[in-house]
């Protein structure tokens, strides 16, 4: 099955007086719908602009892995496991909050901030917060996230460029730029398909363009 998510049909949120604008892919604070709480471990894809000056105070979580990829920017990034750092555009960051940690996310450069943050739930609850960052992702990279049975594909294909979807149980594809075709569907920037069960699927791309595609294990 394929399940496709129109980016005119996120959920708005953030704060445009504050400079903040986030378009929520799954139900989230007061856009709550029971019918989109989840994609297997998947329970959070937020596309995120800050303007400069823009941010996200401290704040908390726990029982969450939350990965972000920056598209244009700076994003700074402090958190309570001592972590102070700022992550570029081409960069890729992973915070697990374990059983409970706080950090704080803002756009301290000059230029506006985008990025593209993304929540999963991990197999157990609890453990010690961590944090990971890595610079300048290369393309066709994959970026396991253990703890949620997942893996993180960053693609860039070129125009008219294949892309055999993996065969696993769930597959998430959030297109960041460019278009593509997706078995005769076409996607744009924002739009995001929710795969169940295919095999031998494949992305063709339309115009040089940046995805993200989740690989989602089964059981969750």
């Amino acid at each position: 099955m394929i399940d496709v998510r129109r980016a005119a049909d996120r959920y708005p949120g953030g704060d445009e007086s504050a400079g903040i604008s986030t378009r929520h892919a799954f139900s989230f604070g007061s856009f709550y719908d029971p019918d989109n709480l989840r994609f297997g471990p998947l329970v959070a894809c937020n596309e995120e602009r800050l303007a400069p000056g823009a941010g996200f105070e401290e704040h908390r979580h726990s029982n969450t892995e939350i990965v972000t990829w920056v598209v244009e920017g700076e994003l700074t990034h402090k958190d309570t496991t001592g972590t102070a750092t700022v992550v570029r555009a081409g960069d890729l960051q992973r915070f697990s909050s374990g059983a409970g940690a706080r950090h704080v996310e803002r756009n301290d450069g000059a230029e506006p901030l985008r990025f593209v943050q993304m929540w999963l739930v991990p197999r157990e609850p609890g453990g010690e917060p961590s944090y990971e960052r890595v610079p300048q992702l290369v393309d066709g990279t994959a970026y396991a996230v253990p703890a949620a049975g997942a893996v993180l594909h960053v693609l860039r294909p070129g125009s008219g460029e294949r892309i055999a979807v993996p065969a696993a149980p769930r597959v998430y594809l959030h297109v960041v730029r460019g278009d593509l075709r997706l078995d005769g569907v076409e996607l744009g920037p924002g739009d995001a398909a929710r795969i169940t069960g295919e095999d031998g699927l494949e992305i063709v791309a339309g115009s040089p363009g940046e995805l993200l595609l989740w690989e989602l294990a089964e059981d969750v």
